[in-house]
């Protein structure tokens, strides 16, 4: 009874220790190793995008980096010239203007003999025909003039008819030269250009300053087909960049949370934020605690992105590219080479990259036989106790 029992026990831990070595494949596991990576690259299966797996290299970094080589203010958006700085100080349709009439004694247009007389003018919006209505001199052309040009002209149609005129001419509001101001802003504003010739800083404080911390905003600059983009740090730490404005710009202020995700055998797991000044793969890695030291495959560190099909020369040929155009890429790194260290840090992260780290092989060993173990003893502990 013994032996039969004995037999039917060990037939049966066999079969659970077989069934173990058979299954070892379904062990949990964090994501793909090393070697699984690299053989899926290889493969096309059906209804799949074919992926291009790039070895990471210090010529591949540069390449990448001088694509995306952000483009400053001071290039697409240079000075303007003299003439247009004067142009923009000059009336238009739409602003609106005081003007006001003195005349030297003794008058003969406006007042009484001995006294001194001032006419003021109600308040004159330029029309559209880009003109204003002045008494004794008629209808007047402002728009494309500067008040003092103004001034002259009202000036020259009073003489002969007051006695040594004399005309002052302010803008009071101004339409025609102006910018706008819109996004996580304090308070979108249209902003009037004085003659002073304000720049990007002094339109983002008259609505209020940036909604957010600095180094997660980007002001973008829209001039007729021209739309540039920079870090507003950037523009803070570089005067070249605080842009003088022209009218008609409108300034986005943008809230571009960009972010990056980890996983596999990294110090923690998570999506983690990042500055619109960008960080590189060296500083990604530190931000999620590097490697864990007991699970990670130094030689398995991936990096999984979305790329245009110019991005490089891509090894896999013809270059399958998604629905919208992309090119499914894995970048590969070694840490075990020192060299990878340097090109980590001119490696840049991209929004929305996912970075991941196989675990080494003796990891899945360690699980495999502590699965077996923790089975195994068990059956062996019954064993005994049948015999």
């Amino acid at each position: 009874m013994r032996t039969d029992s004995y037999r039917v026990v060990s037939t049966g831990a066999l079969a659970l220790a077989a069934a173990l070595v058979a299954g070892c494949a379904g062990i949990p596991t964090s994501g793909p190793s090393r070697e699984e990576i690299s053989a899926s690259a290889k493969i096309d299966l059906p209804g799949t995008t074919a992926l291009q797996v790039v070895p990471m290299s210090e010529g591949v970094a540069r390449k990448l980096l001088s694509q995306r080589t952000t483009r400053l203010f001071s290039d697409l958006l240079p000075e303007p010239p003299l003439s247009a700085i004067e142009a923009g100080a000059r009336v238009g349709p739409g602003d609106s203007l005081e003007v006001t009439v003195w005349e030297a004694p003794p008058a003969t247009l406006f007042g009484t003999a001995g006294a001194d007389t001032r006419l003021p003018v109600p308040e004159q919006v330029v029309s559209r025909a880009g003109t204003i209505n002045v008494p004794f001199a008629g209808t007047v052309p402002a728009a494309g003039k500067t008040p003092p040009e103004i001034e002259e002209e009202i000036t020259k149609r009073l003489r002969g008819k007051a006695n040594q005129p004399q005309v002052l001419v302010r803008v009071l509001r101004t339409v025609s030269s102006s910018v706008t101001v819109v996004g996580d802003v304090g308070a979108s504003v249209k902003l009037p250009l004085g003659p002073r010739s304000e720049r990007l800083l002094d339109a983002l404080s008259a609505a209020g300053g940036a909604k957010y911390p600095v180094t997660k905003m980007t002001l973008q600059v829209t001039r007729g087909d021209t739309v540039a983009a920079l870090p507003l740090d950037t523009i803070i730490r570089d005067p070249k960049q605080n842009v003088m404005l022209q009218p008609g710009d409108v300034i986005t202020a943008l809230h571009e949370p960009l972010s990056f995700t980890a996983m596999g055998a990294t110090g923690k797991n998570d999506e983690v934020p990042f500055e619109a000044q960008g960080i590189s793969l060296a500083q990604a890695m530190a931000r999620v605690g590097g490697l864990q030291d007991n699970r990670a495959d130094a030689q398995g560190v991936f990096v999984f992105r979305y790329e245009n099909p110019q991005a490089l020369d891509w090894p896999r040929q013809p270059v399958a590219t998604t629905p919208d155009g992309k090119v499914p890429v894995i970048y590969t790194v070694n840490l075990k080479d020192p060299n990878s260290f340097f090109v980590m840090q001119t490696f840049g992260v991209q929004n929305k990259d996912l970075i991941y780290v196989s675990n080494a092989p003796l990891t899945e060993i360690q699980k495999f036989a502590n699965v077996v173990f923790s089975i195994a003893f068990p059956v062996a502990n019954t064993i005994n106790a049948v015999r």
